[in-house]
């Protein structure tokens, strides 16, 4: 295992200490999220933690099957205790770029139903100002180009299909557009709610105002940071 798979597992522990007996808890999408939906599974098989878990997409969903976690149907969901999920990249004020890894939609419904939210990742993804990492945004097939075109009216940089000819499918059949605004969102906020009232467009990869807590790991260890005045302050 090299250095950034070892910090990305050690992040992905540390977490699974947010996850207490009898909770519902949302598992995220990602490299390093896998690690924490691995050790859940391993602390109910070897250590008898009783959790139930709702996934953020169809790749997670199949390992927590191999897993044995149970897995709710969204008619038996009212809250979650936790979600944890990754991150693309995060700012001092706790807010996020997400999508990387093209499940946005279906990571934003699952957070919006839970308690607290907690993001694992790297010193890598820790930024002053969010838009290094290209926005993805989930757009319906139908009349993309033109979505595409509202999105490039609003982005500095090139706003393109993922995939190009072969464009990704994300698991609700939509395309991703990637956005390259470059360092340059200092208002996240805004711009969240500025995309997702263009027509066309399902989701952005903006999370604002939901994490509450981010595992950071690395070759010197891990850190745990605390959003002040979150729902675990």
């Amino acid at each position: 295992m090299d250095e950034v798979e070892a910090a990305k597992q050690s992040a992905g522990i540390a977490a699974c200490d947010f996850v207490t007996n009898g909770m519902d808890v949302g598992l995220g999408t990602g490299s390093t999220v896998k690690h924490t939906v691995i050790e859940l599974g391993r602390r109910m098989a070897e250590e008898g933690l009783d959790i139930r878990g709702v996934p953020t997409s169809i790749e997670t969903e199949k390992l927590a099957r191999i897993l044995g976690i149970p897995l709710l149907e969204w008619d038996q969901v009212e809250r979650l205790a936790v979600t944890i999920d990754g991150a693309d990249e995060f700012d001092s004020d706790f807010h996020l770029i997400k999508g990387g890894g093209g499940a946005l939609t279906r990571e934003k419904i699952v957070a919006q139903v839970s308690d607290s939210m907690v993001i694992v990742t790297d010193p890598r993804k820790d930024v002053p100002t969010l838009g290094e990492f290209p926005l993805p945004v989930e757009v319906i097939q139908f009349g993309w180009e033109v979505t595409s075109r509202h999105l490039q009216n609003i982005c500095p940089g090139v706003a393109t299909r993922r995939g190009g000819d072969q464009p990704l499918i994300t698991d609700n059949g939509n395309y991703i557009i990637d956005c390259k605004f470059g360092p340059t969102i200092a208002d996240p906020v805004s711009l969240e709610a500025q995309i997702r009232g263009i027509s066309g467009v399902v989701e952005v990869g903006l999370f604002t105002n939901m994490a509450d807590a981010v595992v950071i790991g690395s070759n010197a260890g891990t850190e745990v940071r605390i959003k002040p005045n979150g729902r675990l302050s």
